[in-house]
């Protein structure tokens, strides 16, 4: 078993068996913590007030974004993260919804000119 006074002078500490993770301050996870129930509760209360239609639904969607993003970025770590691997990760999701869009945008247009080609009745 290698002791401290078998290294030289130079080094006070005997080497690490494993390399340390970076660590961060015990504040940020409790004001990301709290921000998620706050969303949370903001978002379940869309459902208290009787929120309808798009209204609803856009709050919804906004409240589940922003907490998917703080959780992300803080308890995923990628907001340390390089570009590149936040680009690998974050661009598919993004182009499926941009190419969802545009199936939503073609599937309306399609239903309209049915209508207008076949009738309404």
């Amino acid at each position: 078993m290698a002791h401290a006074t078998d290294y030289p002078a130079a080094t006070a500490h005997p080497p690490a068996a494993h390399a340390e993770g970076q660590q961060h301050p015990i504040k940020l996870y409790l004001v990301v913590w709290a921000w998620l129930f706050i969303l949370s509760t903001m978002s379940y209360l869309v459902d208290y007030f009787h929120l309808q239609g798009y209204l609803r639904w856009a709050l919804i969607l906004l409240f589940m974004t922003l907490k998917a993003g703080l959780i992300v970025a803080v308890f995923m770590h990628m907001a340390w993260e390089r570009l590149a691997l936040i680009y690998a990760i974050l661009l598919p999701p993004a182009v499926v919804l941009i190419f969802l869009g545009i199936m939503i945008f073609e599937s309306n247009y399609t239903l309209l000119t049915r209508m207008v080609f076949f009738g309404a009745g």
